[in-house]
């Protein structure tokens, strides 16, 4: 496979959170430029309000076109000309719509093949007013704008565990409303083939948790082991379920590639308390490869220089690898080797194709 620098799209994020301070802190380090092409979808002039006001270098080069990005070098894509006010710390109705235009930019590029993945800074999802949509987070306005009708599903990464939440953003309340078998097996098989073709495990072994802190309750018996049970039989490497206290207090996560909670709590908050490295988020099941540092927009700190660059640099990192890994795994596919059999039609004999030999003169 050609060698090439990745092209890196990073969509700025709130204007009045940590987007800039995060990508300029992230590309102060040279070595950054050695394995990316990075190129912010963003505004100049608040770009160089980040700089002054956070008293931090910021060495950009303001391109027009996605097509006049060079290697090297930060690249700054300018979405929007119009003058937006930056108000540091607090969300505001310009400092949403910003980012929702640095992100529908990225959206017309990608579809132009401008670029090879997708980094997003953090944005306040109430902050975000589209008319007669509800945002729901950058995932599910990714699936909106690009999906091809997959549905998106957030897996989160740390630096010992992969996790995928069955009833995403739904309230406690909720959850054993909505789980159902079809549910369970639908997100188990995302998180199933995720792992092969973007994270290179040929079989991987997927952990499903019960809802209940015992593993002979009614959600337990009656949905989740059937749908453990049909995946089996579908190739599905699924076992379980598994209470919540049982696995992470044996620390089981240890033997298994992905893990499936059933609601958030029973496993985010126990993935990022037990992560060693920033946990990133990864926008999986979309043709784009996008990823997020899970940090959240962390209004209160902006402006004061405190944050942390590792999420977003492991946010980059992970999208590069995945993006390597799905190369990878898709270039067989679209170029099979030739059959080394032909069926003879006439009596179904199997032979080995041959160089033909030449004929005597």
């Amino acid at each position: 496979m050609e060698n090439k620098k990745i092209r890196v799209a990073l969509t700025h994020g709130d204007t009045n959170g940590i987007g800039y301070e995060l990508i300029f802190k992230t590309f102060a380090e040279p070595e950054m430029f050695e394995f990316c092409t990075p190129v912010i979808y963003g505004s100049p002039k608040i770009a160089a309000y980040h700089c002054k006001a956070l008293d931090i270098q910021g060495n950009f080069s303001i391109i027009n076109t996605i097509g006049e990005a060079a290697d090297n070098r930060l690249n700054l894509l300018t979405c929007f000309d119009e003058e937006v006010k930056v108000d540091l710390g607090t969300p505001t109705a310009e400092s949403g719509a910003a980012a929702l235009k640095a992100l529908d930019k990225a959206m017309t590029d990608y579809r132009d093949d401008a670029y090879d993945v997708l980094v997003n800074c953090p944005v306040d999802n109430s902050n975000i007013h589209i008319e007669g949509y509800t945002f729901g987070g950058i995932s599910k306005y990714i699936e909106t704008c690009l999906g091809e009708g997959n549905k998106a599903a957030t897996l989160y990464l740390s630096d010992n565990m992969r996790m995928m939440v069955v009833a995403e953003e739904a309230s406690l309340k909720d959850v054993s409303s909505l789980l159902t078998k079809e549910l369970i097996e639908e997100k188990a098989t995302i998180l199933f083939n995720t792992i092969r073709r973007d994270f290179k495990i040929s079989n991987p072994r997927v952990a499903i948790l019960a809802l209940n802190p015992t593993e002979q309750g009614n959600e337990e018996k009656e949905i989740i082991a059937p749908a453990i049970s049909s995946l089996a039989e579908k190739g599905v490497q699924a076992f379980g379920p598994y209470t919540a206290e049982t696995f992470f207090e044996n620390r089981y996560y240890e033997e298994f590639d992905g893990i499936l909670a059933m609601h958030y709590d029973q496993g985010v908050p126990l993935l990022k308390t037990l992560a060693t490295e920033s946990v990133v988020k990864f926008n999986a099941n979309l043709p784009i490869i996008s990823t997020e540092p899970d940090c959240h927009v962390r209004f209160n700190t902006t402006g004061k220089c405190l944050v942390d660059a590792n999420s977003l640099r492991h946010a980059i990192y992970t999208a590069i690898d995945i993006y390597h890994n799905r190369m990878n795994f898709d270039e067989p596919l679209q170029n099979p080797l030739p059959k080394l059999y032909h069926e003879k039609h006439d009596d179904g004999e199997k032979v080995r194709f041959t160089i033909p030999k030449k004929k005597h003169e």
